[in-house]
């Protein structure tokens, strides 16, 4: 394989790429590589961890001999982030890898380019269409509350999908708080998520999410017993789905809120910035006292002392004060749209708080008693 590629270009898409690379050592170290295939005018690079995988166009790159090459790919972000050049040469086979510029030239060792694992296709005639814009705000608004690490009882180390008809939704949950976004979607064929309960793991949601670029570009969403697959302009996303059930959800829901308050979304964020100032380890907790006209949060730590912030507010139910984990509330604010309104359902300081913005997103937060 031989190319010439536009520097910052392809610095870009390895940098992609590398998302889908194992995050630890792995039996087949051929995987930390990414496999580069170039044919007809086009180059793709592949990169996978067996549960995770992409598929990658590369842009503004000319391909003079085509063939398939193993790139390393940390040493290769190295070369490319470092070099002056804004075009490099790359010359590869199963032996060695060569990188030239004008006045430095790079030789890494390679490998069989025919060790590597292949990665599925889109060919799917049973999927859904979503806008790419769409389909990345939710996405921001959901993957943040799904669990870390391992799941216990239920699968939550990764974001529900439901796609039914024209609606899809993501729901995501670690137990203490859910975020459930929805959007329009169009379905191609007989494909839909009833009956299932398909949960992707948050990496390949985040790896998604980078390659949706243009709001405008339709994403095609194929899920599958065990895998997913979609489908960009430029790139195939694969993953493998989170083995076990999904908890069911929609039974944490309050089934009526006592009182309802609309909290603009800029002063509110920076009132639970202030607050929470005063948190530490042992108390990560703020107290949230809503009484006529105002809002007041408090916050006090065994040794970092209390905070007071007082917050304006129309506000004319009867007091209520509940405690929450201000990060849960920060994650959540911070993905909304700044000139964005908050309707706040409560039921009382000890049940699940409701938060809704729009018709389409809800988030849900256990109390801090």
């Amino acid at each position: 394989m031989k190319a010439i590629c536009h520097r910052e270009g392809l610095l870009s898409a390895v940098q992609l790429a590398s998302a889908a690379l194992p995050a630890r050592d792995v039996a087949k170290p051929i995987l930390k590589n990414i496999k580069a295939v170039a044919d007809d005018g086009r180059c793709t690079l592949m990169a996978t961890d067996l549960e995770l995988g992409i598929r990658l166009d590369v842009r503004g790159l000319t391909v003079q001999e085509p063939g398939e090459a193993i790139l390393p790919a940390s040493r290769l972000v190295q070369i490319l982030r470092e070099a002056p050049d804004e075009e490099l040469a790359i010359e590869a086979d199963a032996s060695a890898c060569v990188v030239r510029g004008r006045q430095a030239e790079f030789e890494m060792p390679s490998e069989d380019p025919a060790h590597f694992p292949d990665l599925p296709t889109f060919e799917e005639e049973n999927y859904h269409e979503l806008l790419a814009g769409t389909l990345r705000e939710m996405i921001r608004r959901t993957v943040f509350a799904a669990a870390d690490g391992e799941a216990t009882r239920f699968s939550t180390t990764g974001v529900l999908w439901e796609l039914e008809g024209d609606q899809a939704r993501l729901v995501a949950t670690d137990g203490r708080r859910l975020a459930l976004a929805q959007g329009a979607a169009t379905g191609k064929g007989n494909h839909g998520t009833k009956g299932t309960m398909p949960v992707v793991p948050t990496k390949a949601m985040s790896l998604l999410e980078r390659n949706l670029q243009d709001d405008e570009e339709l994403v095609c969403v194929s899920l599958r017993p065990n895998e997913a697959l979609f489908r960009t302009e430029r790139a195939i996303v694969y993953s493998r789905l989170v083995e076990g059930r999904f908890p069911p959800y929609r039974d944490a829901f309050p089934k009526k809120a006592t009182v309802k308050v609309v909290l603009p979304v800029p002063p509110f964020l920076a009132a639970v910035r202030q607050a929470a100032i005063m948190t530490d380890d042992d108390s990560k907790r703020v107290m949230f006292a809503f009484a006529k006209g105002k809002l007041t949060l408090e916050a006090k730590g065994a040794t970092t002392g209390r905070s007071k912030v007082e917050m304006p507010l129309e506000y004319d139910a009867k007091p209520i004060t509940i405690g929450f984990n201000p990060q849960f509330l920060t994650e959540m604010l911070r993905v909304l749209p700044a000139d964005a309104d908050l309707l706040l359902e409560l039921v009382d300081g000890n049940s699940p708080a409701l938060f809704r913005q729009g018709g389409d997103y809800s988030y849900l937060v256990m109390p801090l008693t």
